[in-house]
């Protein structure tokens, strides 16, 4: 059981909720980002189911990380926890929108995307916390040393799915995307660098430097 402990380091997840909420209402100033090819895409409900499944497969890669490399894992979810601060403190004072269609049916589909505009206000978008946390988990793995073809698929497969969903659900648009993947990109690489540059400077045990 004790091999398992570092899992707990997952409650940060409701204190960063806790945080999102806090900022998601508008500031001074509400700033548009959306553009014409924005525009030219439409509302395709279908796409919620992956769009809300995301914290879950969050959750599911970071525990399969834990499980294959725990160094993966505790990378992982630093580099998670040092974007959404940084997300939120870009919120604070920059603070986006996207404007929402109004929604017409009452099929499966159009009640689970009235359940989310209903729980999410629709603002912090830029950079997207689900951009980034997809795209950060596709980094994680092609850094690992446990790559394969099926847990590329999957992996790659659903992150680029979650980031293709928040379009046609009207949650993001293309520069909220493109932000939250250069954020993880260059905050993993970061840490990444961290890590090495601790490795190299780390005391060797007394009983190497006897036999030196």
């Amino acid at each position: 059981m004790k091999r398992f402990l570092p899992l707990i380091s997952m409650l940060i997840f409701p204190v960063m909720g806790w945080l999102y909420a806090l900022t998601n209402r508008p500031g001074a100033q509400v700033y548009s980002l959306v553009t014409d090819l924005d525009r030219a895409i439409p509302l395709v409900k279908v796409f919620v189911l992956p769009y809300s499944v995301w914290i879950f497969y969050i959750y599911l890669c970071l525990i399969y990380f834990f499980i294959k490399d725990p160094a993966v894992y505790r990378r992982s979810l630093i580099t998670y926890v040092v974007c959404a601060l940084i997300c939120y403190g870009i919120y604070l004072v920059f603070q986006t929108t996207v404007p929402r269609p109004e929604l017409v049916g009452n099929d499966p589909f159009t009640r689970l995307l009235g359940y989310v505009y209903g729980r999410d206000e629709p603002f912090n978008c830029f950079p997207s916390i689900h951009c980034f946390s997809s795209y950060m988990v596709i980094k994680a793995l092609y850094t690992s040393s446990f790559r394969n073809r099926i847990n590329q698929t999957l992996i790659y497969g659903m992150s680029s799915l979650i980031i293709v969903s928040t379009f046609f659900v009207k949650q993001h648009v293309i520069f909220d995307a493109f932000a939250g993947i250069i954020l993880a990109d260059v905050v993993y690489r970061l840490v990444m660098m961290i890590e090495r540059t601790a490795t190299v400077r780390k005391p060797k045990p007394m009983t190497q430097r006897a036999n030196m």
